[in-house]
């Protein structure tokens, strides 16, 4: 497959996943959501933090560092681009989100088979964590 052809079905699938966290936007709330927790503190959190302010234990060793995903920066790019969470999966399409860092710190997270449910409830607890923050 060319390479124009696999950016284009990545653009497609990401447009998919995005139109269906915007029509799941009402559903869980931050305790309810025990899915998008659970996935965050599994695959995210040792760089991110349980804060979501890049302060897990492998956040400084990356270059750059970790960023801060509750920042007003973030914020306004979070509401700018709804889609910028679940992108950060999705276009690693194998589910492995072990960047090198956590490849260079011996850190081993089992590749994950995403669903559009894991998708939305991961997208719907960070988002409800960094708008409460």
């Amino acid at each position: 497959m060319h390479a124009w052809a696999v950016t284009r079905w990545m653009k497609l699938l990401l447009s998919g996943v995005v139109a269906a966290l915007s029509l799941a936007q009402t559903a869980l709330c931050v305790a309810e959501n025990s899915n998008g927790k659970t996935l965050y503190l599994q695959r995210c959190a040792v760089c991110h933090g349980p804060d979501i302010k890049g302060t897990g234990p492998l956040a400084k060793k990356s270059n750059p560092p970790t960023p801060d995903l509750t920042t007003a920066t973030f914020k306004k790019r979070l509401h700018d681009y709804p889609g910028v969470i679940v992108s950060s999966v999705i276009l690693r399409p194998n589910g492995n989100l072990i960047p090198k860092t956590l490849q260079d710190n011996g850190v081993k997270i089992a590749p994950h088979a995403w669903s559009v449910k894991d998708f939305r409830d991961l997208h719907q607890y960070m988002s409800e964590v960094i708008s409460n923050k």
